[in-house]
């Protein structure tokens, strides 16, 4: 049987997600989705897909930018960009950089199938220009491996830690990484497959706070044909494709009450309950999952299942935060340094004195994921001779380091128009500016607002369903 092809969605709009998740899974497409241009990145660095479908207008970085990068990246990756602003400027430099389609919103449903089956069959379009390009389509059935993101340090707990990694990693024990948002926790999932006697076989990542709850039960599970409306063909779950291999639950907390029984029948019994099955499917798969949230405190506030924790907490992993390993704050700098200047074709630059003193006293609340990000910005935007603290922090409102002896990033401040007047617009300005100080990263606007990942995606959701922009 030849397997569904795989389709990455890139929207910040839920609702759009949504409606294309639904329509390409209901044609028997594998999809995935990715709500800003980074996430879709960091995806495809893990898995690529073989199509990708992104909205032109987002925040941070936007559809084109995003194209041009996949093109540098992964040319053989075909890209189709949709939009809700047509001009003939923005088409035609979307044909330029190598777009395979371009449309326009709102589009009927078997225009977008339609587009899909042909990007499929005709493959990424030659273009000479663009770097890195084979110079042609790419050929029916190959499949490219996304690249591997090493694990970088010398801090004695992170050795500890991967040593422990190695030697349970061809075991079939539940492991559970622990850490704050940003240390790396899918790196080292994934550095514990590729020891394990797994290696060669399939590894997939599920984010379970980035799908709503009527999705999330057939991505895991699989569905049969006619399960529910809309269901024309028979789809695997997670939990089959990962079979023989490695499946990676990203943010377990965020899985909703009901589903977690059946999770842990699947972790006991080794056995997956399609939806609308007649019969189980033995699944063979070693799980990890992470969460960055304290899933005892969940249990006891009722929001996890107790037995279900004990079974996927036998191989804890609690990965320190950067500002605990001190010592590999450098080493790690000048890791994403040499990558960016490679990867944008730009001269390798030492940092400046003071821009290295910064990196040692900041507290770095974002972890390694937002240095990543801060070196990536550093080396686009560099015209000296050295990598100055300008050049990492664009607005030159440097954040304040942490104080001696400090531990964790200050609490974020708000800052409220005069004409807010009511609870319900304090509350939608908060998260507006929680949102605006992360580049629209839930996880971390979760935190800044103290609130899970869930519950911020479900007033989000009700913003929209009464009409109020955010």
């Amino acid at each position: 049987m030849e397997r569904a092809r795989k389709i990455l969605i890139v929207d910040d709009d839920q609702n759009m997600r949504i409606a294309l998740f639904e329509t390409l899974s209901r044609g028997g497409y594998e999809a995935s989705v990715a709500e800003s241009g980074r996430m879709a990145l960091e995806m495809m660095s893990r898995s690529l897909p073989d199509l990708v479908i992104s909205d032109i207008g987002m925040p941070d970085m936007d559809g084109i930018a995003l194209l041009k990068k996949i093109r540098e990246e992964w040319p053989h990756v075909p890209v189709m960009l949709i939009t809700g602003h047509a001009s003939i400027e923005t088409a035609v430099e979307a044909m330029k950089c190598g777009a395979c389609d371009y449309l326009v919103k709102p589009f009927p449903l078997d225009v977008i199938e339609d587009s899909v089956k042909r990007a499929l069959l005709n493959g990424c379009r030659s273009d000479p220009a663009l770097p890195g390009n084979g110079g042609g389509p790419a050929r029916p059935g190959r499949r490219e491996t996304g690249k591997k993101r090493p694990l970088v340090g010398e801090d004695p707990k992170l050795k500890l830690l991967m040593e422990r990694a190695r030697t349970v990693a061809s075991s079939k024990a539940t492991v559970l990484i622990l850490g704050e948002s940003g240390t790396g926790k899918e790196v080292f999932a994934r550095y514990i497959h590729e020891h394990s006697d797994r290696a060669a076989g399939p590894f997939v990542a599920l984010n379970c706070a980035a799908l709503p709850e009527t999705l999330l039960e057939s991505e895991l599970f699989g569905h049969e044909k006619g399960a529910f409306t809309g269901a024309v063909a028979s789809k695997k779950g997670k939990f089959e494709l990962a079979d023989g291999g490695t499946l990676l639950l990203d943010e377990i907390g965020e899985i909703p009450l009901h589903l977690q029984a059946k999770l842990l029948r699947v972790l006991q019994e080794e056995e997956v309950d399609r939806l609308g099955g007649r019969a189980p499917v033995k699944v063979d798969v070693h799980v990890i999952a992470t969460t960055n949230r304290s899933l005892e405190a969940a249990v006891k506030d009722g929001d996890f299942r107790e037995d279900l924790y004990y079974r996927l907490n036998v191989i804890p992993l609690r990965l320190p935060p950067l500002r605990e390993r001190p010592g590999d704050i450098m080493l790690l700098a000048g890791h994403f340094i040499k990558k960016y200047s490679k990867q944008y074709n730009r001269v390798v630059k030492r940092m400046s004195d003071e821009a290295r003193e910064r990196f040692l006293a900041y507290d770095w609340p974002g972890n390694v994921r937002e240095m990543e990000n801060l070196v990536e910005r550093a080396v686009l935007l560099s015209s000296g001779e050295k990598l100055e603290v300008h050049d990492f922090w664009v607005d030159e409102q440097v954040p304040a380091v942490a104080a001696a002896g400090g531990a964790g990033a200050a609490p974020a401040s708000f800052s409220l128009p005069p004409d807010v007047t009511t609870l319900k617009e304090m509350e939608r300005q908060m998260i507006l500016q929680a949102l605006q100080k992360t580049d629209n990263n839930r996880t971390q606007a979760a935190k800044i607002l103290g609130v899970s990942v869930r519950t911020l995606r479900n007033k989000l959701q009700e913003y929209r369903q009464h009409g109020v922009i955010i």
